[in-house]
């Protein structure tokens, strides 16, 4: 899921999803870079920004009017404790609805370090699942 924004009112540290198409498409990304050019004689102020993959680490420019409409994805961000690890496979059980999911996709900082029966912080975006670090 996403929700719509204006380019121009995008910072460093937000999240869009790149590439921009009409339709809320595309990898979601972290902006690490954010440039506007000043409005000319013969058009618009640009924003040149660039994006980094949350699930795949790339790096994704874009360039277009501050008044473009790009598609910010909403991040659901949630606490749950690792139950089994077989393999690539965390089966994590949330702390507010007790479901349990499997998770494949870990980040690179706690890659290596997540344990049975520790608290994890994981995100959900487009369908996607990612542990994003450990909590305690």
């Amino acid at each position: 899921m996403s929700k719509p924004a204006d380019l121009g009112s995008l910072k460093v540290g937000s999240y869009i999803l790149l590439p921009v198409s009409d339709q809320p498409t595309g990898e979601a990304c972290r902006i690490v870079e954010y440039d506007t050019s000043k409005p000319g004689k013969h058009g618009s102020a640009k924003a040149r920004i660039v994006g980094v993959g949350v699930f795949d680490g790339q790096k994704r420019p874009h360039v277009g009017p501050v008044s473009m409409q790009v598609h910010v994805p909403l991040i659901d961000k949630r606490t749950g404790q690792v139950i089994s690890i077989t393999g690539e496979t965390i089966q994590v059980m949330d702390s507010e609805t007790f479901e349990t999911l499997d998770v494949t996709r870990v980040d690179e900082s706690v890659k290596g370090q997540v344990e049975n029966g520790q608290n994890v912080e994981y995100w959900t975006v487009m369908g996607m699942t990612k542990i994003m670090r450990i909590r305690g």
